[in-house]
């Protein structure tokens, strides 16, 4: 059994580049990936499942097609599914996404966006 404690700092230290969620944990089917963003995403939503932004450094918005949340350290939102979103970040935020094993970050969107799944640091 692993003892040691993740540490969020340390993990984002490991990388640079920005939407491209990295796995930290997993708790049953679900993962806790870290991920640095900046600029736009794309529109995307993911069907089958609910997605958690929690913000750790910065700031950050969701923008739906009918309004907006924003988000700033230390707050945290549930996208439902089916929910068409595209978040945000005008300087760079370090989030944290809890999601099921498995969705990809774009939805059905294609993008070049798009990240490889179940990548560890």
């Amino acid at each position: 059994m692993k003892t040691e404690s993740i540490n969020f700092k340390d993990k984002f230290s490991l990388f640079t580049e920005h939407w491209s969620p990295k796995v930290i944990a997993e708790m049953n089917d679900y993962q806790f990936k870290l991920a640095k963003i900046k600029g736009e995403f794309v529109w995307h939503d993911h069907k089958d499942t609910d997605e958690v932004f929690v913000v750790l450094s910065g700031e950050m918005q969701i923008l739906f097609r009918d309004g907006k949340v924003m988000l700033s350290e230390g707050e945290m939102y549930v996208v439902k599914k089916g929910k068409e979103h595209k978040p945000y970040a005008e300087n760079e935020c370090q989030i944290l996404i809890i999601e099921p094993r498995g969705i990809v970050n774009t939805g059905e969107s294609e993008s070049d966006l798009q990240a490889e799944n179940d990548i560890w640091i």
